[in-house]
C-alpha cells in the first residue's frame, strides 16, 4: 500500500463511496436492522447530501477506492461516520490514514475532541478507534433504528 493516497472526495465519487460502503458492511447485515442496515449504507443520494454536510474522504490505491469516511463539524467537535475499508484491504493501515486526515481536519479547525457511534459487533473498528486514542464514553445515542450503538471519543486539545 505504497501508493495509498487519502483525498476529500467529490459528488462524481458517490456511488464509489456507496459501493465501498456496502462492501464493508454487508457482512455484518444479519447483525443490524433493516433500517440501521439502510443507514450505515447510504446509496448515492444520501453521499450526495453528506458532501453537503462535511468532507467526505476516499482513501485510494491503484486506482481503486479502497476506504471511506466522513465528518461533520459539530460546535468544537468532529463527528466521524461512514468510516469503511474494503474487507480484502484491512489490516494495511487504511482505516489508520483516514483517521489522521481527520485528526488533521479537526486540528485546522479548532475542534477539542473527535466523536464517532459505533456497533459492539465491528471488533476490529473498535480496535483501531481505541489504538488511535478513542474511549468509550456514556455519551448517546445508543441504537440506530434497533442496533446497538455505543459513541468513543479522543480529546485532541
Amino acid at each position: 500500500m505504497h501508493d495509498l493516497q487519502v483525498k476529500l472526495a467529490g459528488p462524481n465519487d458517490a456511488s464509489a463511496i456507496t459501493a465501498v460502503l456496502l462492501e464493508a458492511f454487508i457482512e455484518f447485515k444479519p447483525l443490524y436492522t433493516n433500517r440501521g442496515f439502510a443507514a450505515t449504507t447510504p446509496d448515492a443520494q444520501e453521499v450526495l447530501v453528506r458532501l453537503e454536510e462535511g468532507p467526505v474522504w476516499v482513501a485510494v490505491s491503484d486506482d481503486e477506492f479502497v476506504g471511506t469516511a466522513s465528518a461533520v463539524l459539530k460546535s468544537e467537535s468532529l463527528y466521524v461516520r461512514g468510516m469503511a475499508v474494503l474487507p480484502a484491504k484491512r489490516g494495511r493501515r487504511i482505516g489508520e490514514s483516514l483517521l489522521e486526515q481527520i485528526e488533521s481536519y479537526a486540528n485546522e479547525h479548532d475542534c477539542r475532541r473527535l466523536f464517532l457511534s459505533t456497533t459492539p459487533f465491528l471488533d476490529r473498528a473498535i480496535r483501531l478507534y481505541e489504538r488511535f486514542g478513542f474511549r468509550r464514553t456514556e455519551e448517546g445515542p445508543s441504537d440506530l433504528f434497533g442496533t446497538p450503538l455505543f459513541t468513543m471519543e479522543k480529546l485532541i486539545k
